[in-house]
């Protein structure tokens, strides 16, 4: 997402704690932490730092080629700190693409606020998407957190494998995947509680309220040109409302599986049930 959401490499299971999980694999947990949740100081750094960069620079010597390039310059630094370190560099990496494409449209255009543009689209497109999950009571958060808490794309990736054993026999593959859940039915299974439907929708809405806010503040100061305050609201609508949405979202579905039988929870015979 724009703005930055720092994101982290931890386990997706439903028994990874709050501590170990970050972006919106913290709602998940027993408790929650703001820091972690965020990415830590090292994601705040790589998320904020380069939008810091080009709105100091730009305001301080009114040289766009000079902030656009110092701009690309420290996210490319946090690319190559993490090769270096050997260290996962989606975060980074992702940071980089998205500092690339406003940087291009800001050169091509000459206008400086240009480079808050594609942010812009991106939460227009986000917040669009939620607000048609609503209306057809498909709430977003609630499609989110059950992959997450399932663990969907480590069952997705395990049945993708399950190609491989079949080298040992057709009787093997069907064992081994007799018993597998599949991994659509976390995703689907909590609509047909009323409680849980309601808990995301409510969480849901923090989103939606999310970009709305984005929205609001920064498109009035980029029609406006004002870079300087366009680029103060990027920063503080970024990583620091992103984390107090994440602890919304955690106070409205902690617990919410307590108590609940799951499919995922359920015997291989109750599921076929």
């Amino acid at each position: 997402m724009s703005d930055g959401y720092p994101a982290g490499e931890q386990p997706t299971g439903r028994t990874a704690g709050a501590s170990d999980g970050r972006g919106v694999r913290a709602v998940t947990g027993d408790s929650f932490s703001f820091a972690q949740a965020v990415g830590g100081v090292r994601g705040v750094i790589e998320a904020v730092l380069p939008g810091l960069v080009f709105v100091v620079l730009y305001v301080v010597t009114s040289e766009l080629t000079w902030a656009l390039v110092a701009s690309v310059g420290a996210a490319l630094v946090a690319v190559v700190a993490r090769l270096a370190q050997r260290t996962p560099i989606t975060q980074a990496l992702g940071g980089l693409l998205g500092i690339g494409v406003g940087v291009f449209w800001a050169w091509r255009s000459g206008e400086a606020q240009d480079f808050y543009a594609w942010g812009l689209w991106t939460n227009a497109a986000y917040l669009a998407a939620i607000l048609v999950s609503l209306a057809l009571r498909w709430p977003v958060v609630g499609l989110v957190v059950e992959a997450v808490r399932g663990g969907f794309a480590d069952v997705a990736a395990e049945r993708a494998r399950g190609g491989a054993v079949e080298d040992a026999g057709p009787g093997a593959a069907d064992a081994s995947t007799a018993d597998a859940p599949s991994p659509l039915a976390g995703l689907v299974a909590w609509r047909k509680d009323p409680e849980l439907v309601r808990r995301y929708t409510l969480a849901t809405w923090f989103w939606a309220g999310l970009f709305a806010v984005r929205l609001l503040v920064k498109v009035p100061l980029y029609f406006s040109g004002d870079v300087g305050w366009l680029g103060t609201a990027h920063l503080v609508l970024g990583v620091p409302l992103w984390g107090l949405v994440l602890w919304l979202t955690w106070v409205v579905v902690r617990g919410a599986h307590d108590g609940r039988d799951t499919v995922e929870d359920r015997a291989p015979d109750e599921r076929a049930a």
